[in-house]
């Protein structure tokens, strides 16, 4: 493909396949979760959010060049914050301390479904093990982000007391890191990319990160909505 058409076709496995096309998550920004849903999701998504630093690590720990290492390594800044800036693990527990949960609880994820960390652990996995240029391809589900991110916010700001635009601020801040970088990232597979094998390779990685965040959401719907959550699991009050 020429550059237009694997730009096009990377975009197009977001409008395919991105999470914000699942029922967890339609669910959850019109406001049809109940509160105790809302808690799963934040609580499971901690585990998440608690890995990208060491998926950035890893990723960078495949960085030869030092330009492109000190692109790379703002990304673990901004995960687990600086003097100046608390970071977006702090404010993911912002959101799960306004949501009532207990604090030790969330971070010693003992209580979060299975599913959730055999998918983030796999990911985790991929950013070890594969060549440098899948792994940053997988990274641009960054591609699709901010329009999720709009529609979450206004639709929990809309539909539930429980939360407020304080206890929302990891998505509030998100937008612009994610646009800084989505540009290098798909600046870099674009470029790297040249030949029929390396986009597929790079196609794929990223099919295989939508899989991963979809494969979380599918969990939280079989535990929280179907009410099947495993023994050892974090379960609602009565």
């Amino acid at each position: 493909m020429n550059r237009a058409d694997f730009e096009a076709a990377l975009r197009g496995i977001g409008a395919e396949r991105y999470h914000n096309l699942h029922p967890f998550h339609q669910r959850l920004h019109s406001g049809a979760c109940s509160k105790a849903q809302v808690q799963a999701w934040a609580l499971n998504r901690y585990f998440y959010q608690s890995r990208l630093p060491l998926k950035d690590a890893a990723i960078l720990g495949q960085m030869d060049e030092p330009a492109l290492r000190r692109e790379w390594r703002q990304r673990i800044c901004d995960h687990d914050g600086t003097a100046a800036d608390p970071g977006g693990i702090s404010r993911w527990l912002a959101l799960t301390d306004a949501l009532g949960l207990d604090r030790d609880l969330v971070t010693s994820t003992r209580a979060i479904l299975p599913i959730t960390r055999f998918a983030v652990e796999a990911y985790v996995s991929f950013c070890r093990t594969r060549p440098l240029l899948e792994v940053i391809a997988s990274s641009l589900t960054e591609l699709f982000s901010p329009a999720i991110i709009e529609e979450r916010m206004a639709g929990m700001l809309r539909h539930y007391d429980f939360v407020d635009a304080r206890a929302l601020a990891y998505f509030s801040a998100r937008p612009p890191q994610a646009s800084r970088d989505v540009a290098f990232a798909l600046g870099y597979v674009l470029e790297h990319a040249t030949c029929d094998a390396r986009q597929d390779a790079a196609l794929a990685a990223l099919r295989f990160k939508t899989d991963i965040l979809w494969a979380q959401l599918d969990a939280l719907w079989l535990a929280y909505v179907e009410y099947r959550a495993p023994p050892g699991t974090w379960q609602p009050c009565p």
